[in-house]
């Protein structure tokens, strides 16, 4: 065997460890990320709240990372990336506390504070673990093993609605009956006090394995690896130090701004969706794990398609035209055809955080931490576009509000893997 297979061989061996522990940690943050759906109909019940109120649960969520994604870079500055995943684990562990024992009380402020501390433990997570995964390999190849952790995170989403539905969310249509039955107010607010005590023990025992997992990646073999000298092989042109002289950064920021938003449409949204066709809560419990399945379909389309057939930014150009397609569908079909468009678009989203992730901080060099904080403030797009959705939906058509978000997203998207990925470099693809 010549040097250069030993090489390649020990290459691989020594980032399967690394690529499994990560691996766990996407698992984990797509199990809490995805209960965002499933939790829009609880609080809705629980705090007796409309649609606007409802979607402060994404917003509280996902805005955290917009404030905290910036401090998490000068956090991992110091604490080095994996020190940095155990910190941002124990955070999470904080406001899953904090949720489970505000919304047991019924203090919906509270509620959303513990969310938007999981989402401060969360962006702390994947500022540090996205650029990891990135440059533990070849850039081009990134898509490929970001594609792997999509799977570990979607297979976990599409779980959290099931296993959040036999736990909470369990004869919800008897428990309707007996809230529309309740002969007095304090009967009433007695029967939501109890449904609301559900999730206690929940996220007391999601908030216990969050430690333990902050302990285990702490004390593990994952190696540390510096950023300033695993990303700066591409020539892009001559960046003096400052991180404004990267063009293809910044649009890729707002490529993950409007893509998050429309992930969280399909996934997050679809339930009230649903309801907008007259659908139950009942009926609409498990709708977001439909579009985490079509999620992991996409990705294990990706693994096989990336690099190999296609490269990772003609995949991201063909699934925006994928999700124009099925964002037309939803509006041109009704009841479960158009709930079936919605969920369909989880495989045109799947790859596209694969492949933003590494065109956007390619050749970054030192500077791949700072703009990987930036790329995850992006994520607050999640928090912007269903809040608006939910929003415009009051005084206009359902279908039509959703086809006018998506679009225009999708159009975005399709851009930047087409033409706005390379706005400043002096490479080729």
């Amino acid at each position: 065997m010549s040097s250069t297979a030993v090489g390649v061989e020990e290459t691989r061996q020594s980032s399967l460890v690394p690529m499994i522990i990560i691996g766990v940690l996407f698992f984990i943050f797509g199990f809490v990320t995805w209960l965002n759906g499933p939790l829009i109909t609880f609080v809705k019940l629980a705090f007796n709240l409309d649609d606007v109120g409802a979607f402060l649960v994404p917003m509280a969520f996902y805005l955290s990372y917009f404030f905290l994604a910036l401090p998490s870079s000068f956090i991992l500055k110091r604490t080095g990336m994996k020190k940095g995943m155990g910190l941002g684990l124990f955070v999470m562990a904080i406001g899953a506390v904090l949720f489970g024992q505000f919304v047991t009380m019924r203090v919906y402020p509270g509620a959303l504070t513990g969310l938007f501390v999981i989402g401060a433990g969360l962006s702390l997570l994947q500022t540090a673990s996205n650029p990891y995964i990135s440059i533990l390999g070849p850039i081009d190849s990134a898509a490929q093993r970001i594609a792997f952790m999509g799977i570990c995170n979607k297979v976990a989403g599409a779980l959290a609605p099931f296993v959040f539905g036999a736990v909470v969310m369990s004869n919800i249509g008897s428990f309707d009956k007996q809230i529309a039955a309740a002969g007095s107010p304090g009967e009433k607010d007695a029967l939501l006090a109890a449904f609301a005590a559900k999730v206690h023990m929940p996220y007391m025992v999601m908030a216990g394995l969050l430690v333990v997992l902050a302990i285990w990646v702490v004390r593990s073999s994952l190696p540390e690896i510096k950023p300033s000298g695993a990303n700066s092989e591409r020539a892009i042109g001559h960046a003096k130090g400052s991180i404004f002289s990267f063009p293809h950064l910044w649009l890729g920021v707002l490529c993950l701004f409007v893509y998050v938003g429309v992930e969280v449409m399909a996934g997050d949204a679809i339930g009230t969706y649903g309801q907008g066709f007259g659908m139950t809560p009942e009926d609409t419990k498990h709708f977001t794990s439909y579009t985490l399945f079509a999620m992991l379909l996409g990705y294990i389309a990706g693994l096989l398609l990336i690099p190999k057939f296609v490269s990772q930014q003609k995949y991201l150009a063909l699934s925006a035209i994928l999700g124009v397609i099925f964002s037309i569908g939803t509006y041109m079909t009704t009841g479960y055809t158009a709930v079936g468009f919605v969920a369909a678009l989880g495989f045109a989203n799947a790859m596209m955080w694969p492949a933003i992730f590494p065109l956007a901080i390619k050749g970054l060099g030192a500077l791949t931490e700072f703009g990987s904080a930036f790329l995850i403030m992006g994520i607050a797009g999640g928090a912007i576009i269903p809040v608006a959705f939910a929003h415009l939906k009051q005084s206009y058509n359902f279908q039509a509000v959703f086809l006018c978000l998506m679009v225009p997203c999708y159009l975005y998207i399709l851009y930047y893997g087409a033409a706005g990925h390379r706005v400043g470099q002096h490479i080729k693809d």
